[in-house]
């Protein structure tokens, strides 16, 4: 019998909406109003997460935000929370994004391990070196978000562009999924995918579209 060699199978690139409503024009009460929005259509035009990061707002200031969010989006859309594993846990969000000086990832999953919703529920995890990726993944993250890849405004804090030479040693260096963020655009988009990037992260990308169904077919189709 002959032996068919069977094409890979294609993995669907996963797509993070980082959320920043300050950079939202008019009033506080505005700002929240269009995050909201950006939310609903974000979700609606196939991007699979949304990382909830509203570091100023009160526990129940963004109670409010991850509950309404979670109202807005389809099943499809998972909701994570940044840092903030008490109110991902009390509002019934799909996870948390713990930045590298949040509460440690061992812990995290210490506080986690009687809910029912455990199994469900994603621990992610921001890496700015192979070494944070690997003690991520070593104790017991389920993906890690690795930048900034490119120049951004946003990510000035971190240095220097870790450049996508950086992003394939890292994804070659876990087996956890690793997505990149950090001026990422739809034309350098291909670039990290084709280091081994399994998403993409970004605030302004999609927050900033006028048009993010074309934002989200044109991501989609760099799945392989």
């Amino acid at each position: 019998m002959l032996s068919v060699s069977l094409p890979p199978p294609i993995r669907k690139l996963k797509l993070c909406y980082v959320t920043d409503r300050k950079a939202l024009a008019g009033s506080a009460e505005e700002q929240v109003r269009l995050l909201l929005g950006r939310i609903e259509d974000a979700a609606r035009t196939g991007v699979d997460w949304v990382q909830i990061r509203e570091k100023d707002l009160s526990g129940r200031q963004l109670m409010e935000l991850v509950k309404e969010a979670l109202r807005r989006v389809p099943a499809s859309c998972r909701i994570l929370v940044n840092d903030r594993l008490d109110v991902a846990c009390v509002a019934g969000a799909g996870g948390v994004h713990l930045g590298e000086r949040s509460l440690p990832v061992e812990e995290a999953k210490l506080l986690l391990r009687d809910r029912k919703f455990a199994e469900d529920f994603l621990l992610g995890v921001s890496a700015h070196s192979m070494e944070a990726a690997r003690a991520a993944e070593a104790n017991g993250a389920d993906y890690v978000i690795f930048g900034p890849v490119f120049p951004t405004p946003s990510k000035l804090a971190y240095g220097l562009p870790q450049g996508v030479e950086k992003l394939g040693d890292l994804c070659r260096s876990v087996s956890i999924p690793v997505i990149a963020i950090g001026g990422i655009t739809a034309e350098n988009a291909r670039s990290c995918v084709e280091a081994g990037a399994a998403g993409i992260a970004a605030i302004r990308l999609f927050q900033d579209s006028g048009d993010m169904v074309a934002v989200a077919n044109s991501l989609s189709l760099l799945s392989r």
